[in-house]
């Protein structure tokens, strides 16, 4: 049965259909906003898997023909995810899975963007497609959610802003959460003020609402009965003689201040653990190391909420040592060592060309980015043995909130015409890495003499609460992280944000939280900046000598042939010089070269071909032909004027050839320009006048003619 409902929301209709396509699936729903269109289903296996862990996976697609077009690369077909899609199947992920119900179950949620009408965002109605999906279907869970996109135009917020409208904002931030919390926040301003965020919280959670009561009343029409979740029930003789044997020795670990040093003395202890109850209890190493991870998990908990003490020794709102080496790399444009305890990230800046950006190919058609961060979390930063590998989802998302966060105080390109390529490499983890990545790129970025308007740090909070309990964490470990409720990461400079994110592991946070959450994350931001700027207050005045130099000249875009020349011959003898040429279709065109003379030479070349003659200037230039009323004479390329015979000379010339030859140089000035552009030049009124009496006299021996 087809059930819909409809409802307005930023001035425009959504509409949640099910029953009608994708009715194998336990749960469906196509959404509709303006004529952008998305299906979300939602599929949950009918056994248990043997996983230590919920496998939730959620698969974010965009089919390009959604937007009328067809996918630019070789096989003309989708492939695998682009970096959009990853970030949008990440955040998706991050908004439901805190809302699921403990269980083995493999679950799948499988977002398809079927249209996209270019003003309407899709990946915001595929976050509400997947609360309506799953809330449709009758896999447990504890939904719905709602999730909006905040956006403020001249101080006042917009409710999912369309693409247009977000070209104009200084906000651009996706919020979810349930009707009475917030689950996730993923944002990026152009410094603004923290409690203007948290107003464009308040904003966002009114929609939030609205659109929480939407999908309840749809649910009612037509959702499934919801199976039943069966509790695994605890064994408590094991429990029992599991805690009589680790309980104070976890509680010795979880007080030693190295992280490898607690790692080592629980990894032992489970050992021992384990060989000691192997007869007793066999084949139960998962419940017992469970039991091990729980009564570690419970006295790290309990420290911070009754104690106000952490596993590191710190106090609840102290940010780690914090140490800056900058210029570490002698070869590369700028670099940086960041390290906060033990999280290190070593960044590098790579400076370039036009013709170095990258292009993304997605819905909204070509573009090129002249700014990227990119991010490797490589397996010995955490002490750890894996396969080497391409950039996972992990990775794609930290790059993309790293460069997020700094991108606003990146000059433009018409004040700094570079590509300029960032790259983060963690050499040591423990938590917060994309913050530090977030520091160490701010810092590389100075250190190659990009003028970037004003630092960018950034700086990670976490939480621990019970039913009547809560405490927030400034810069959290990874443990803590692991073992609590929250990661909030803020970014930003001394006058405003530029990014955040937060990701929960319960069914949401208050306002009261996120307040006192804002307020430590913004201590510990401006701390890090006070470092920062201890190390390096502002850019380096020079470019590194092995950055490339870059020039440009605006140049009529008719004349941009004369440039390339036939078949291109013209621009690839120009970069026989040593240079790169860029030619955009505006007349824009950059020369890049690591010898600055040759930059220099090639410009000289450019101005040359596209300069246009001027009256009363002087040129020099080479005699193409000779007639018997005068020369013609290039003084440009591709330009020649005529010098008439009685503009040689001061005296009367019987013949051209007495004067100038093919091939000889000489200057001559431009003394008219014809209606056609015939060009009319004269020699003699650069050469000095006779003297008196000399009047017409003819110079002996051929005085006067131009060097051959």
């Amino acid at each position: 049965m087809i059930e819909k409902s409809e409802m307005e929301l930023g001035g425009r209709t959504l509409s949640i259909e099910t029953g009608h396509v994708a009715k194998q699936a336990n749960g469906s729903a196509w959404m509709r906003y303006g004529d952008t269109i998305v299906l979300v289903t939602t599929v949950a296996s009918d056994k248990e898997a043997d996983l230590p862990f919920f496998a939730l996976t959620v698969d974010y697609r965009e089919k390009m023909y959604a937007g009328g077009r067809i996918p630019g690369n070789f096989f003309k077909r989708e492939g695998r995810p682009s970096t959009g899609e990853t970030l949008h199947a990440r955040l998706i992920d991050h908004s439901i899975r805190p809302l699921f119900p403990l269980t083995k179950v493999e679950t799948q949620v499988y977002v398809t963007v079927l249209s996209f009408d270019g003003q309407n965002d899709p990946s915001v109605l595929a976050l509400n497609g997947a609360s309506a999906a799953v809330m449709l279907s009758d896999i447990p869970f504890q939904g719905p959610i709602g999730a909006v996109r905040l956006g403020r135009i001249d101080g006042e917020f917009v409710v999912n802003p369309t693409y247009e409208e977000l070209e104009e904002s200084d906000i651009n931030m996706v919020l979810t959460g349930t009707e009475d919390s917030i689950i996730g926040v993923e944002g990026e301003f152009h410094e603004v003020k923290d409690d203007e965020v948290f107003k464009a919280f308040e904003v966002g959670h009114e929609a939030i609402k609205k659109l929480v009561d939407f999908q309840k009343e749809l649910v009612e029409r037509a959702g499934k009965p919801k199976r039943e979740v069966v509790e695994v029930e605890r064994d408590e003789d094991l429990a029992k003689v599991v805690a009589d044997l680790v309980t104070d020795r976890v509680k010795e670990a979880n007080r030693l201040p190295v992280k490898e040093d607690r790692a080592t003395t629980l990894s032992k202890l489970k050992d021992e653990v384990l060989e000691k109850l192997e007869e007793e209890y066999p084949e139960r190493e998962k419940d017992i190391g469970e039991e091990i991870y729980q009564i570690t998990k419970e006295d790290m908990r309990s420290m911070i909420l009754d104690d106000k003490t952490r596993i590191d020794g710190r106090s609840l709102d102290e940010v780690r040592p914090v140490s800056i080496d900058l210029g570490i790399l002698p070869r590369a444009h700028g670099s940086a060592i960041f390290t906060r305890g033990q999280t290190q990230a070593l960044c590098a800046t790579t400076l370039g060309s036009k013709m170095d950006t990258r292009m993304v190919d997605d819905l909204e058609g070509k573009s090129f980015k002249s700014f990227m961060l990119d991010y490797n979390f490589p397996s010995y930063s955490v002490g750890e043995v894996r396969r080497p590998s391409g950039p996972g989802r992990r990775e794609i998302g930290h790059g993309a909130l790293a460069e997020k966060a700094i991108e606003p105080v990146v000059p433009a390109e018409d004040h700094f015409p570079y590509t300029i390529r960032v790259v983060s490499e963690i050499l040591e983890a423990n938590s917060s890495s994309s913050m530090a990545s977030v520091c160490g790129g701010s810092l590389a970025l100075m250190d190659a003499g990009v003028p970037i308007k004003t630092p960018v740090a950034g700086a990670g909070v976490g939480l621990v609460m019970d039913d009547e309990r809560w405490e927030v964490l400034t810069d959290i470990l990874g443990e803590e992280d692991h073992l609590g409720d929250m990661d909030l990461k803020i970014t930003g400079t001394q006058d405003g944000l530029t990014g955040i994110q937060m990701d929960i592991k319960i069914g949401g946070v208050s306002f009261e939280i996120l307040q006192v959450a804002f307020e430590r994350a913004r201590g510990a931001l401006n701390h890090i900046l006070g470092k920062m700027e201890e190390a390096i207050s502002t850019p380096r005045e020079s470019l590194s000598e092995f950055a490339p130099r870059i020039l440009s000249i605006k140049i009529d875009p008719s004349k941009i042939g004369i440039v390339i020349g036939p078949g291109g011959k013209m621009i690839r003898s120009i970069e026989e010089i040593g240079v790169t040429v860029s030619v955009e279709d505006d007349g824009l065109i950059t020369v890049t070269s690591v010898d600055a003379t040759a930059g220099e030479e090639a410009m000289d070349v450019i101005r040359s071909l596209v300069e246009d003659p001027e009256v009363g200037k002087t040129y020099s230039g080479t005699v193409k032909r000779v007639t018997d009323f005068g020369a013609f004479i290039e003084i440009l390329p591709g330009k020649d004027g005529l010098c008439h015979i009685s503009e040689l000379e001061h005296y009367r010339v019987g013949k051209v050839e007495d004067v100038l030859k093919e091939g000889d140089e000489t200057e001559v000035k431009v003394i008219g320009i014809d209606d056609q552009g015939k060009i009319r030049l004269s020699r003699k009124v650069l050469l000095d006048p006779p003297e008196e009496g000399e009047g017409d006299a003819e110079p002996a021996n051929g005085k006067g003619r131009g060097r051959r």
